[in-house]
């Protein structure tokens, strides 16, 4: 039976579907995440209340392959305050403000003693970089050039309040079962603090897939993992590599909320079904786009397709990280990510899910020349003129419907989209002029 997510899908307000990504985005938005600590724990949380999340909690030191995992970081409140004992570089009015991981500092420092521990952009004065400390331990604070070369000759009290202890590194998976105990990876990373598109977008539209597709009769069970990134997908292939193995397809999301074009960045295979699918899906999405060749840095699609698992995961992207230059700073804002953007991005995700629960090979039950489909009401009444794009589409399943064939490759070779093309088999199949192949033939 033929799963018509996509045109469910399409059957829905998406301007009001955006908005709700988008407002899920904005209540996330304030929570300071890292790789480990409460934040990443308030944030599955939240998706909790909207999918089932199984959250899970690695100690630190555990061994993951070549990494242990690090001490849990927590921060209350930091701060610079000038000799007036006004707060000139404030943690609670952005948690950028403060480099993720920094160790706890309490001093009085001139300004000279306090530049190396200052991060600005002077390419960008009035914005705020995103600086990280995981594996180092050290301390700083980031604020716009603008504001530090305000700065006067002085005395600054410096203030870090956070704490690195023992502890844990969270994730948080859910988990849809379906027909299959083959596996569809949806993974995206949860550990960036007020950043929207290269954070928010991702677990927004991953929380959002999963919702849709929940209760479903689904061909294959899906998993959504929110990890910390690099770290935290390290540590769930360490922690599950026996069942990495059923992971058939996967997609890392992050990036997908801002106004450029989608880029798809293949698995290392580079041909795998779920590469193939996403190029069908986006071909025909109506939006800028272009496939990449696999490369060994980028998110956590570098630790799925690791030679020692070599999954087929790709990832998928609106802009290249480190391409844009909103990239890691302030100006990755809630007003970078646009709903739009957000509900075509969820809109591809589930074409994608479309193309792998309904690719199947059939075989032509009347091979031999073409059939009479009008006696069978799936030809139009009046010859004469083009024959249309469905009736098209029934040609073309029907002739490379041969047991070799799988209905994407008959889209890509047909050129038409593969919701087309999957309906035209389902009528054909009803029609009594194809019978599909075992699943585990197709």
């Amino acid at each position: 039976m033929r799963q018509r997510l996509f045109a469910d899908f399409e059957e829905r307000d998406q301007a009001e579907l955006g908005e709700k990504l988008h407002s899920f985005a904005r209540e996330l938005y304030p929570i300071c995440r890292s790789i480990t600590g409460a934040g990443i724990r308030e944030t599955l949380e939240r998706i909790g209340k909207r999918i089932p999340v199984k959250v899970s909690n690695v100690p630190t030191g555990t061994a993951v392959f070549d990494w242990t995992v690090p001490r849990e970081w927590n921060i209350r409140d930091a701060y610079i305050k000038d000799a007036r004992g006004h707060r000139v570089v404030d943690f609670q009015q952005l948690n950028l403000r403060v480099v993720n991981y920094s160790v706890p500092v309490r001093a009085t420092l001139s300004l000279s003693e306090l530049h190396p521990h200052l991060h600005s952009l002077p390419d960008h004065p009035d914005w705020i970089p995103y600086r990280t400390s995981y594996y180092r331990e050290d301390w700083g604070f980031c604020l716009s050039h603008n504001e530090r070369v305000a700065l006067e000759d002085g005395d600054y009290k410096v203030c870090i309040d956070s704490s690195l202890e023992d502890g844990n590194l969270t994730y948080g998976e859910c988990y849809l079962p379906g027909r299959s105990s083959e596996e569809v990876l949806i993974s995206c990373h949860a550990c960036h603090p007020s950043l929207a598109n290269d954070n928010l977008s991702g677990l927004t539209v991953a929380t959002a897939m999963a919702e849709f597709l929940q209760g479903r009769d689904l061909r294959y069970s899906y998993r959504f993992l929110f990890v910390p990134g690099t770290i935290g997908a390290i540590t769930w292939l360490a922690q599950n590599r026996e069942n990495a193995g059923r992971i058939r397809h996967g997609m890392v999301l992050a990036g997908v909320g801002d106004p450029g074009g989608f880029h798809y960045k293949k698995s290392r295979r580079g041909d795998t079904e779920i590469d193939r699918g996403a190029t069908q899906v986006l071909k025909h999405s109506g939006e800028a786009w272009e496939t990449l060749d696999f490369s060994p840095y980028g998110y956590d699609e570098r630790q799925y397709c690791s030679p020692g698992f070599n999954l087929a995961v790709g990832c998928l992207m609106r802009s290249v990280w480190g391409t844009f230059p909103e990239y890691h700073t302030s100006a990755d804002n809630l007003d970078f990510i646009r709903p739009a953007q957000l509900a075509g991005s969820l809109r591809v995700c589930i074409g994608i899910a479309d193309v792998l629960e309904n690719n199947r090979r059939y075989r032509n039950l009347n091979p031999y020349c073409e059939p009479q489909l009008g006696k069978r009401n799936l030809y139009r009444s009046t010859g004469g003129g083009s024959i249309g794009t469905e009736i098209n589409a029934r040609l073309w399943v029907l002739n490379l419907s041969d047991g070799e064939n799988s209905l994407l490759e008959i889209a890509e070779r047909s050129g038409l989209p593969f919701p087309t093309i999957a309906d035209a088999a389902e009528l054909l199949l009803d029609g009594g002029l194809l019978a599909p192949l075992p699943e585990n033939e197709s």
